[in-house]
């Protein structure tokens, strides 16, 4: 007979735990790591390549350009199903398949996308490449943990999560640039090249990874009902939101305090995606050494960043330095929280990851719809101001309440489980 993680002791729920905590392997399979990050990367491109189209695709298929932008949405709120449904109905199959099929299902979608006759065909094949966001960032931290020693996971998710900034630096330029010389569906065509190399270099190197645990009903609330989880994941959508809250209006705001202009924004933004690639990096070596600082710190960097926009004289010196930090800063988010996951979840790390994902999407609509409310109530340096206070008191809700496992690198048993 079955009972709710209500009705069994701690020391039952941690016996369970650690029994089902994976087996870390004695050497790291490198290459299988590269090409997950090669995955998150095709991934990434291909979910904002529509945001630098979106004006030949409205033209081209004949729809406003609000509409087109739907091409965006809808992969975002699939991806955010995704990644809690995902790693429980596929619980039962090998890993190295469903990641492959994941890798399939991107590259279908972009295919399928450029071939599309309509908005509704390209709105649904969206929702394939949000199928395959979702699932295969849920997955990405359970799975470096059977790739990499323990010592080595933190190395390992900071080298998979690069393929975010990378893939939000590529995508927009790639898009316009193949987008003005061969049409908006060239972009596509090539993101699905892109895709195939991928999944070619996956084939080859990800090894036979069998499912460990029989698939089960309830483990979310399972694990969000373990003490510290919830608290975890509250500190994360708030780390995520006020980051998007200001993204969404960075334009607006470099526009309006500094006067830059078209070429100046993109040379910003370009600096803020190579520090963006280069605080994933940081943050892997960073967590090697605590978790918790770089949990807390990161946000708290973004926090400083943007109300030292906001509050100090414009200089376009000033600003690419304090865009750079943000960057640098929140690149390393999303690798400290999957890190997180797989330290503090390690017996339902897809499950939890899952969570993560879904926390991350909701986080973007979240954050773009608040900061939206405040530009509208008390203008750009209100929405940077909100900002930069919620990224600071993410940060101390992260430094004082959020548990953080205290395993030794190299620990042969694996990451502790927080119960």
């Amino acid at each position: 007979m079955s009972h709710s993680v209500c009705d069994v002791s701690p020391d039952e729920r941690l016996a369970r735990a650690t029994a089902a905590a994976p087996v870390f392997p004695a050497s790291p399979a490198w290459m299988a790591v590269f090409s997950l990050a090669m995955g998150v990367f095709g991934l990434l491109t291909a979910e904002y390549l529509p945001a630098s189209l979106l004006t030949p695709m409205a033209a081209d298929l004949g729809v406003s350009e609000a509409l087109a932008g739907q091409a965006v949405t809808v992969t975002a709120v699939v991806a955010l199903f995704a990644g809690l449904l995902v790693p429980g109905l596929t619980r039962g199959l090998d890993r190295r398949m469903v990641l492959l099929a994941f890798s399939v299902l991107m590259v279908a979608s972009n295919l399928l996308v450029a071939l599309s006759s309509s908005m509704a065909v390209l709105l649904t094949m969206r929702v394939l490449l949000g199928i395959a966001l979702g699932g295969f960032w849920s997955m990405a931290a359970a799975v470096a943990m059977r790739l990499v020693p323990a010592a080595l996971l933190p190395r390992a998710l900071s080298i998979i999560f690069s393929g975010i900034a990378v893939g939000t630096v590529v995508a927009v330029p790639l898009g316009s640039y193949m987008g003005g010389l061969y049409g908006w569906r060239s972009a596509f065509v090539a993101a699905a090249a892109v895709g195939t190399i991928t999944l070619l270099f996956q084939w080859f190197t990800l090894p036979r990874m069998a499912p460990t645990r029989a698939a089960r009903l309830g483990t979310i609330r399972e694990v969000l009902l373990r003490p510290g989880i919830a608290m975890g994941m509250f500190g994360c959508v708030l780390a995520h939101t006020g980051h998007f809250a200001l993204f969404t209006y960075i334009r607006p705001f470099l526009e309006s305090t500094a006067g830059v202009g078209t070429d100046g924004l993109a040379l910003l933004l370009l600096g803020f995606g190579l520090a963006n690639f280069g605080g994933t990096l940081l943050a892997g070596w960073l967590m090697q050494r605590s978790l918790r600082v770089t949990l807390a710190l990161m946000p708290g960097l973004v926090g400083i960043a943007a109300l030292a926009l906001v509050s100090l004289p414009a200089s376009v010196a000033g600003l690419a330095l304090l865009v750079a930090l943000w960057g640098m800063a929140f690149g390393g988010v999303p690798v400290a929280w999957s890190n997180w996951v797989a330290r503090a979840v390690p017996d339902q790390a897809e499950s939890a990851g899952g969570m993560v994902v879904a926390s991350v999407q909701s986080s973007i609509a979240a954050g773009a719809a608040a900061g939206g409310a405040l530009f509208s109530f008390s203008g750009i340096a209100g929405v940077f101001i909100a900002g930069g206070i919620l990224m600071l008191l993410a940060a101390a809700l992260i430094a004082l309440k959020v548990k953080v496992d205290v395993a030794r690198p190299g620990s042969s048993s694996g990451p502790a489980v927080h119960l």
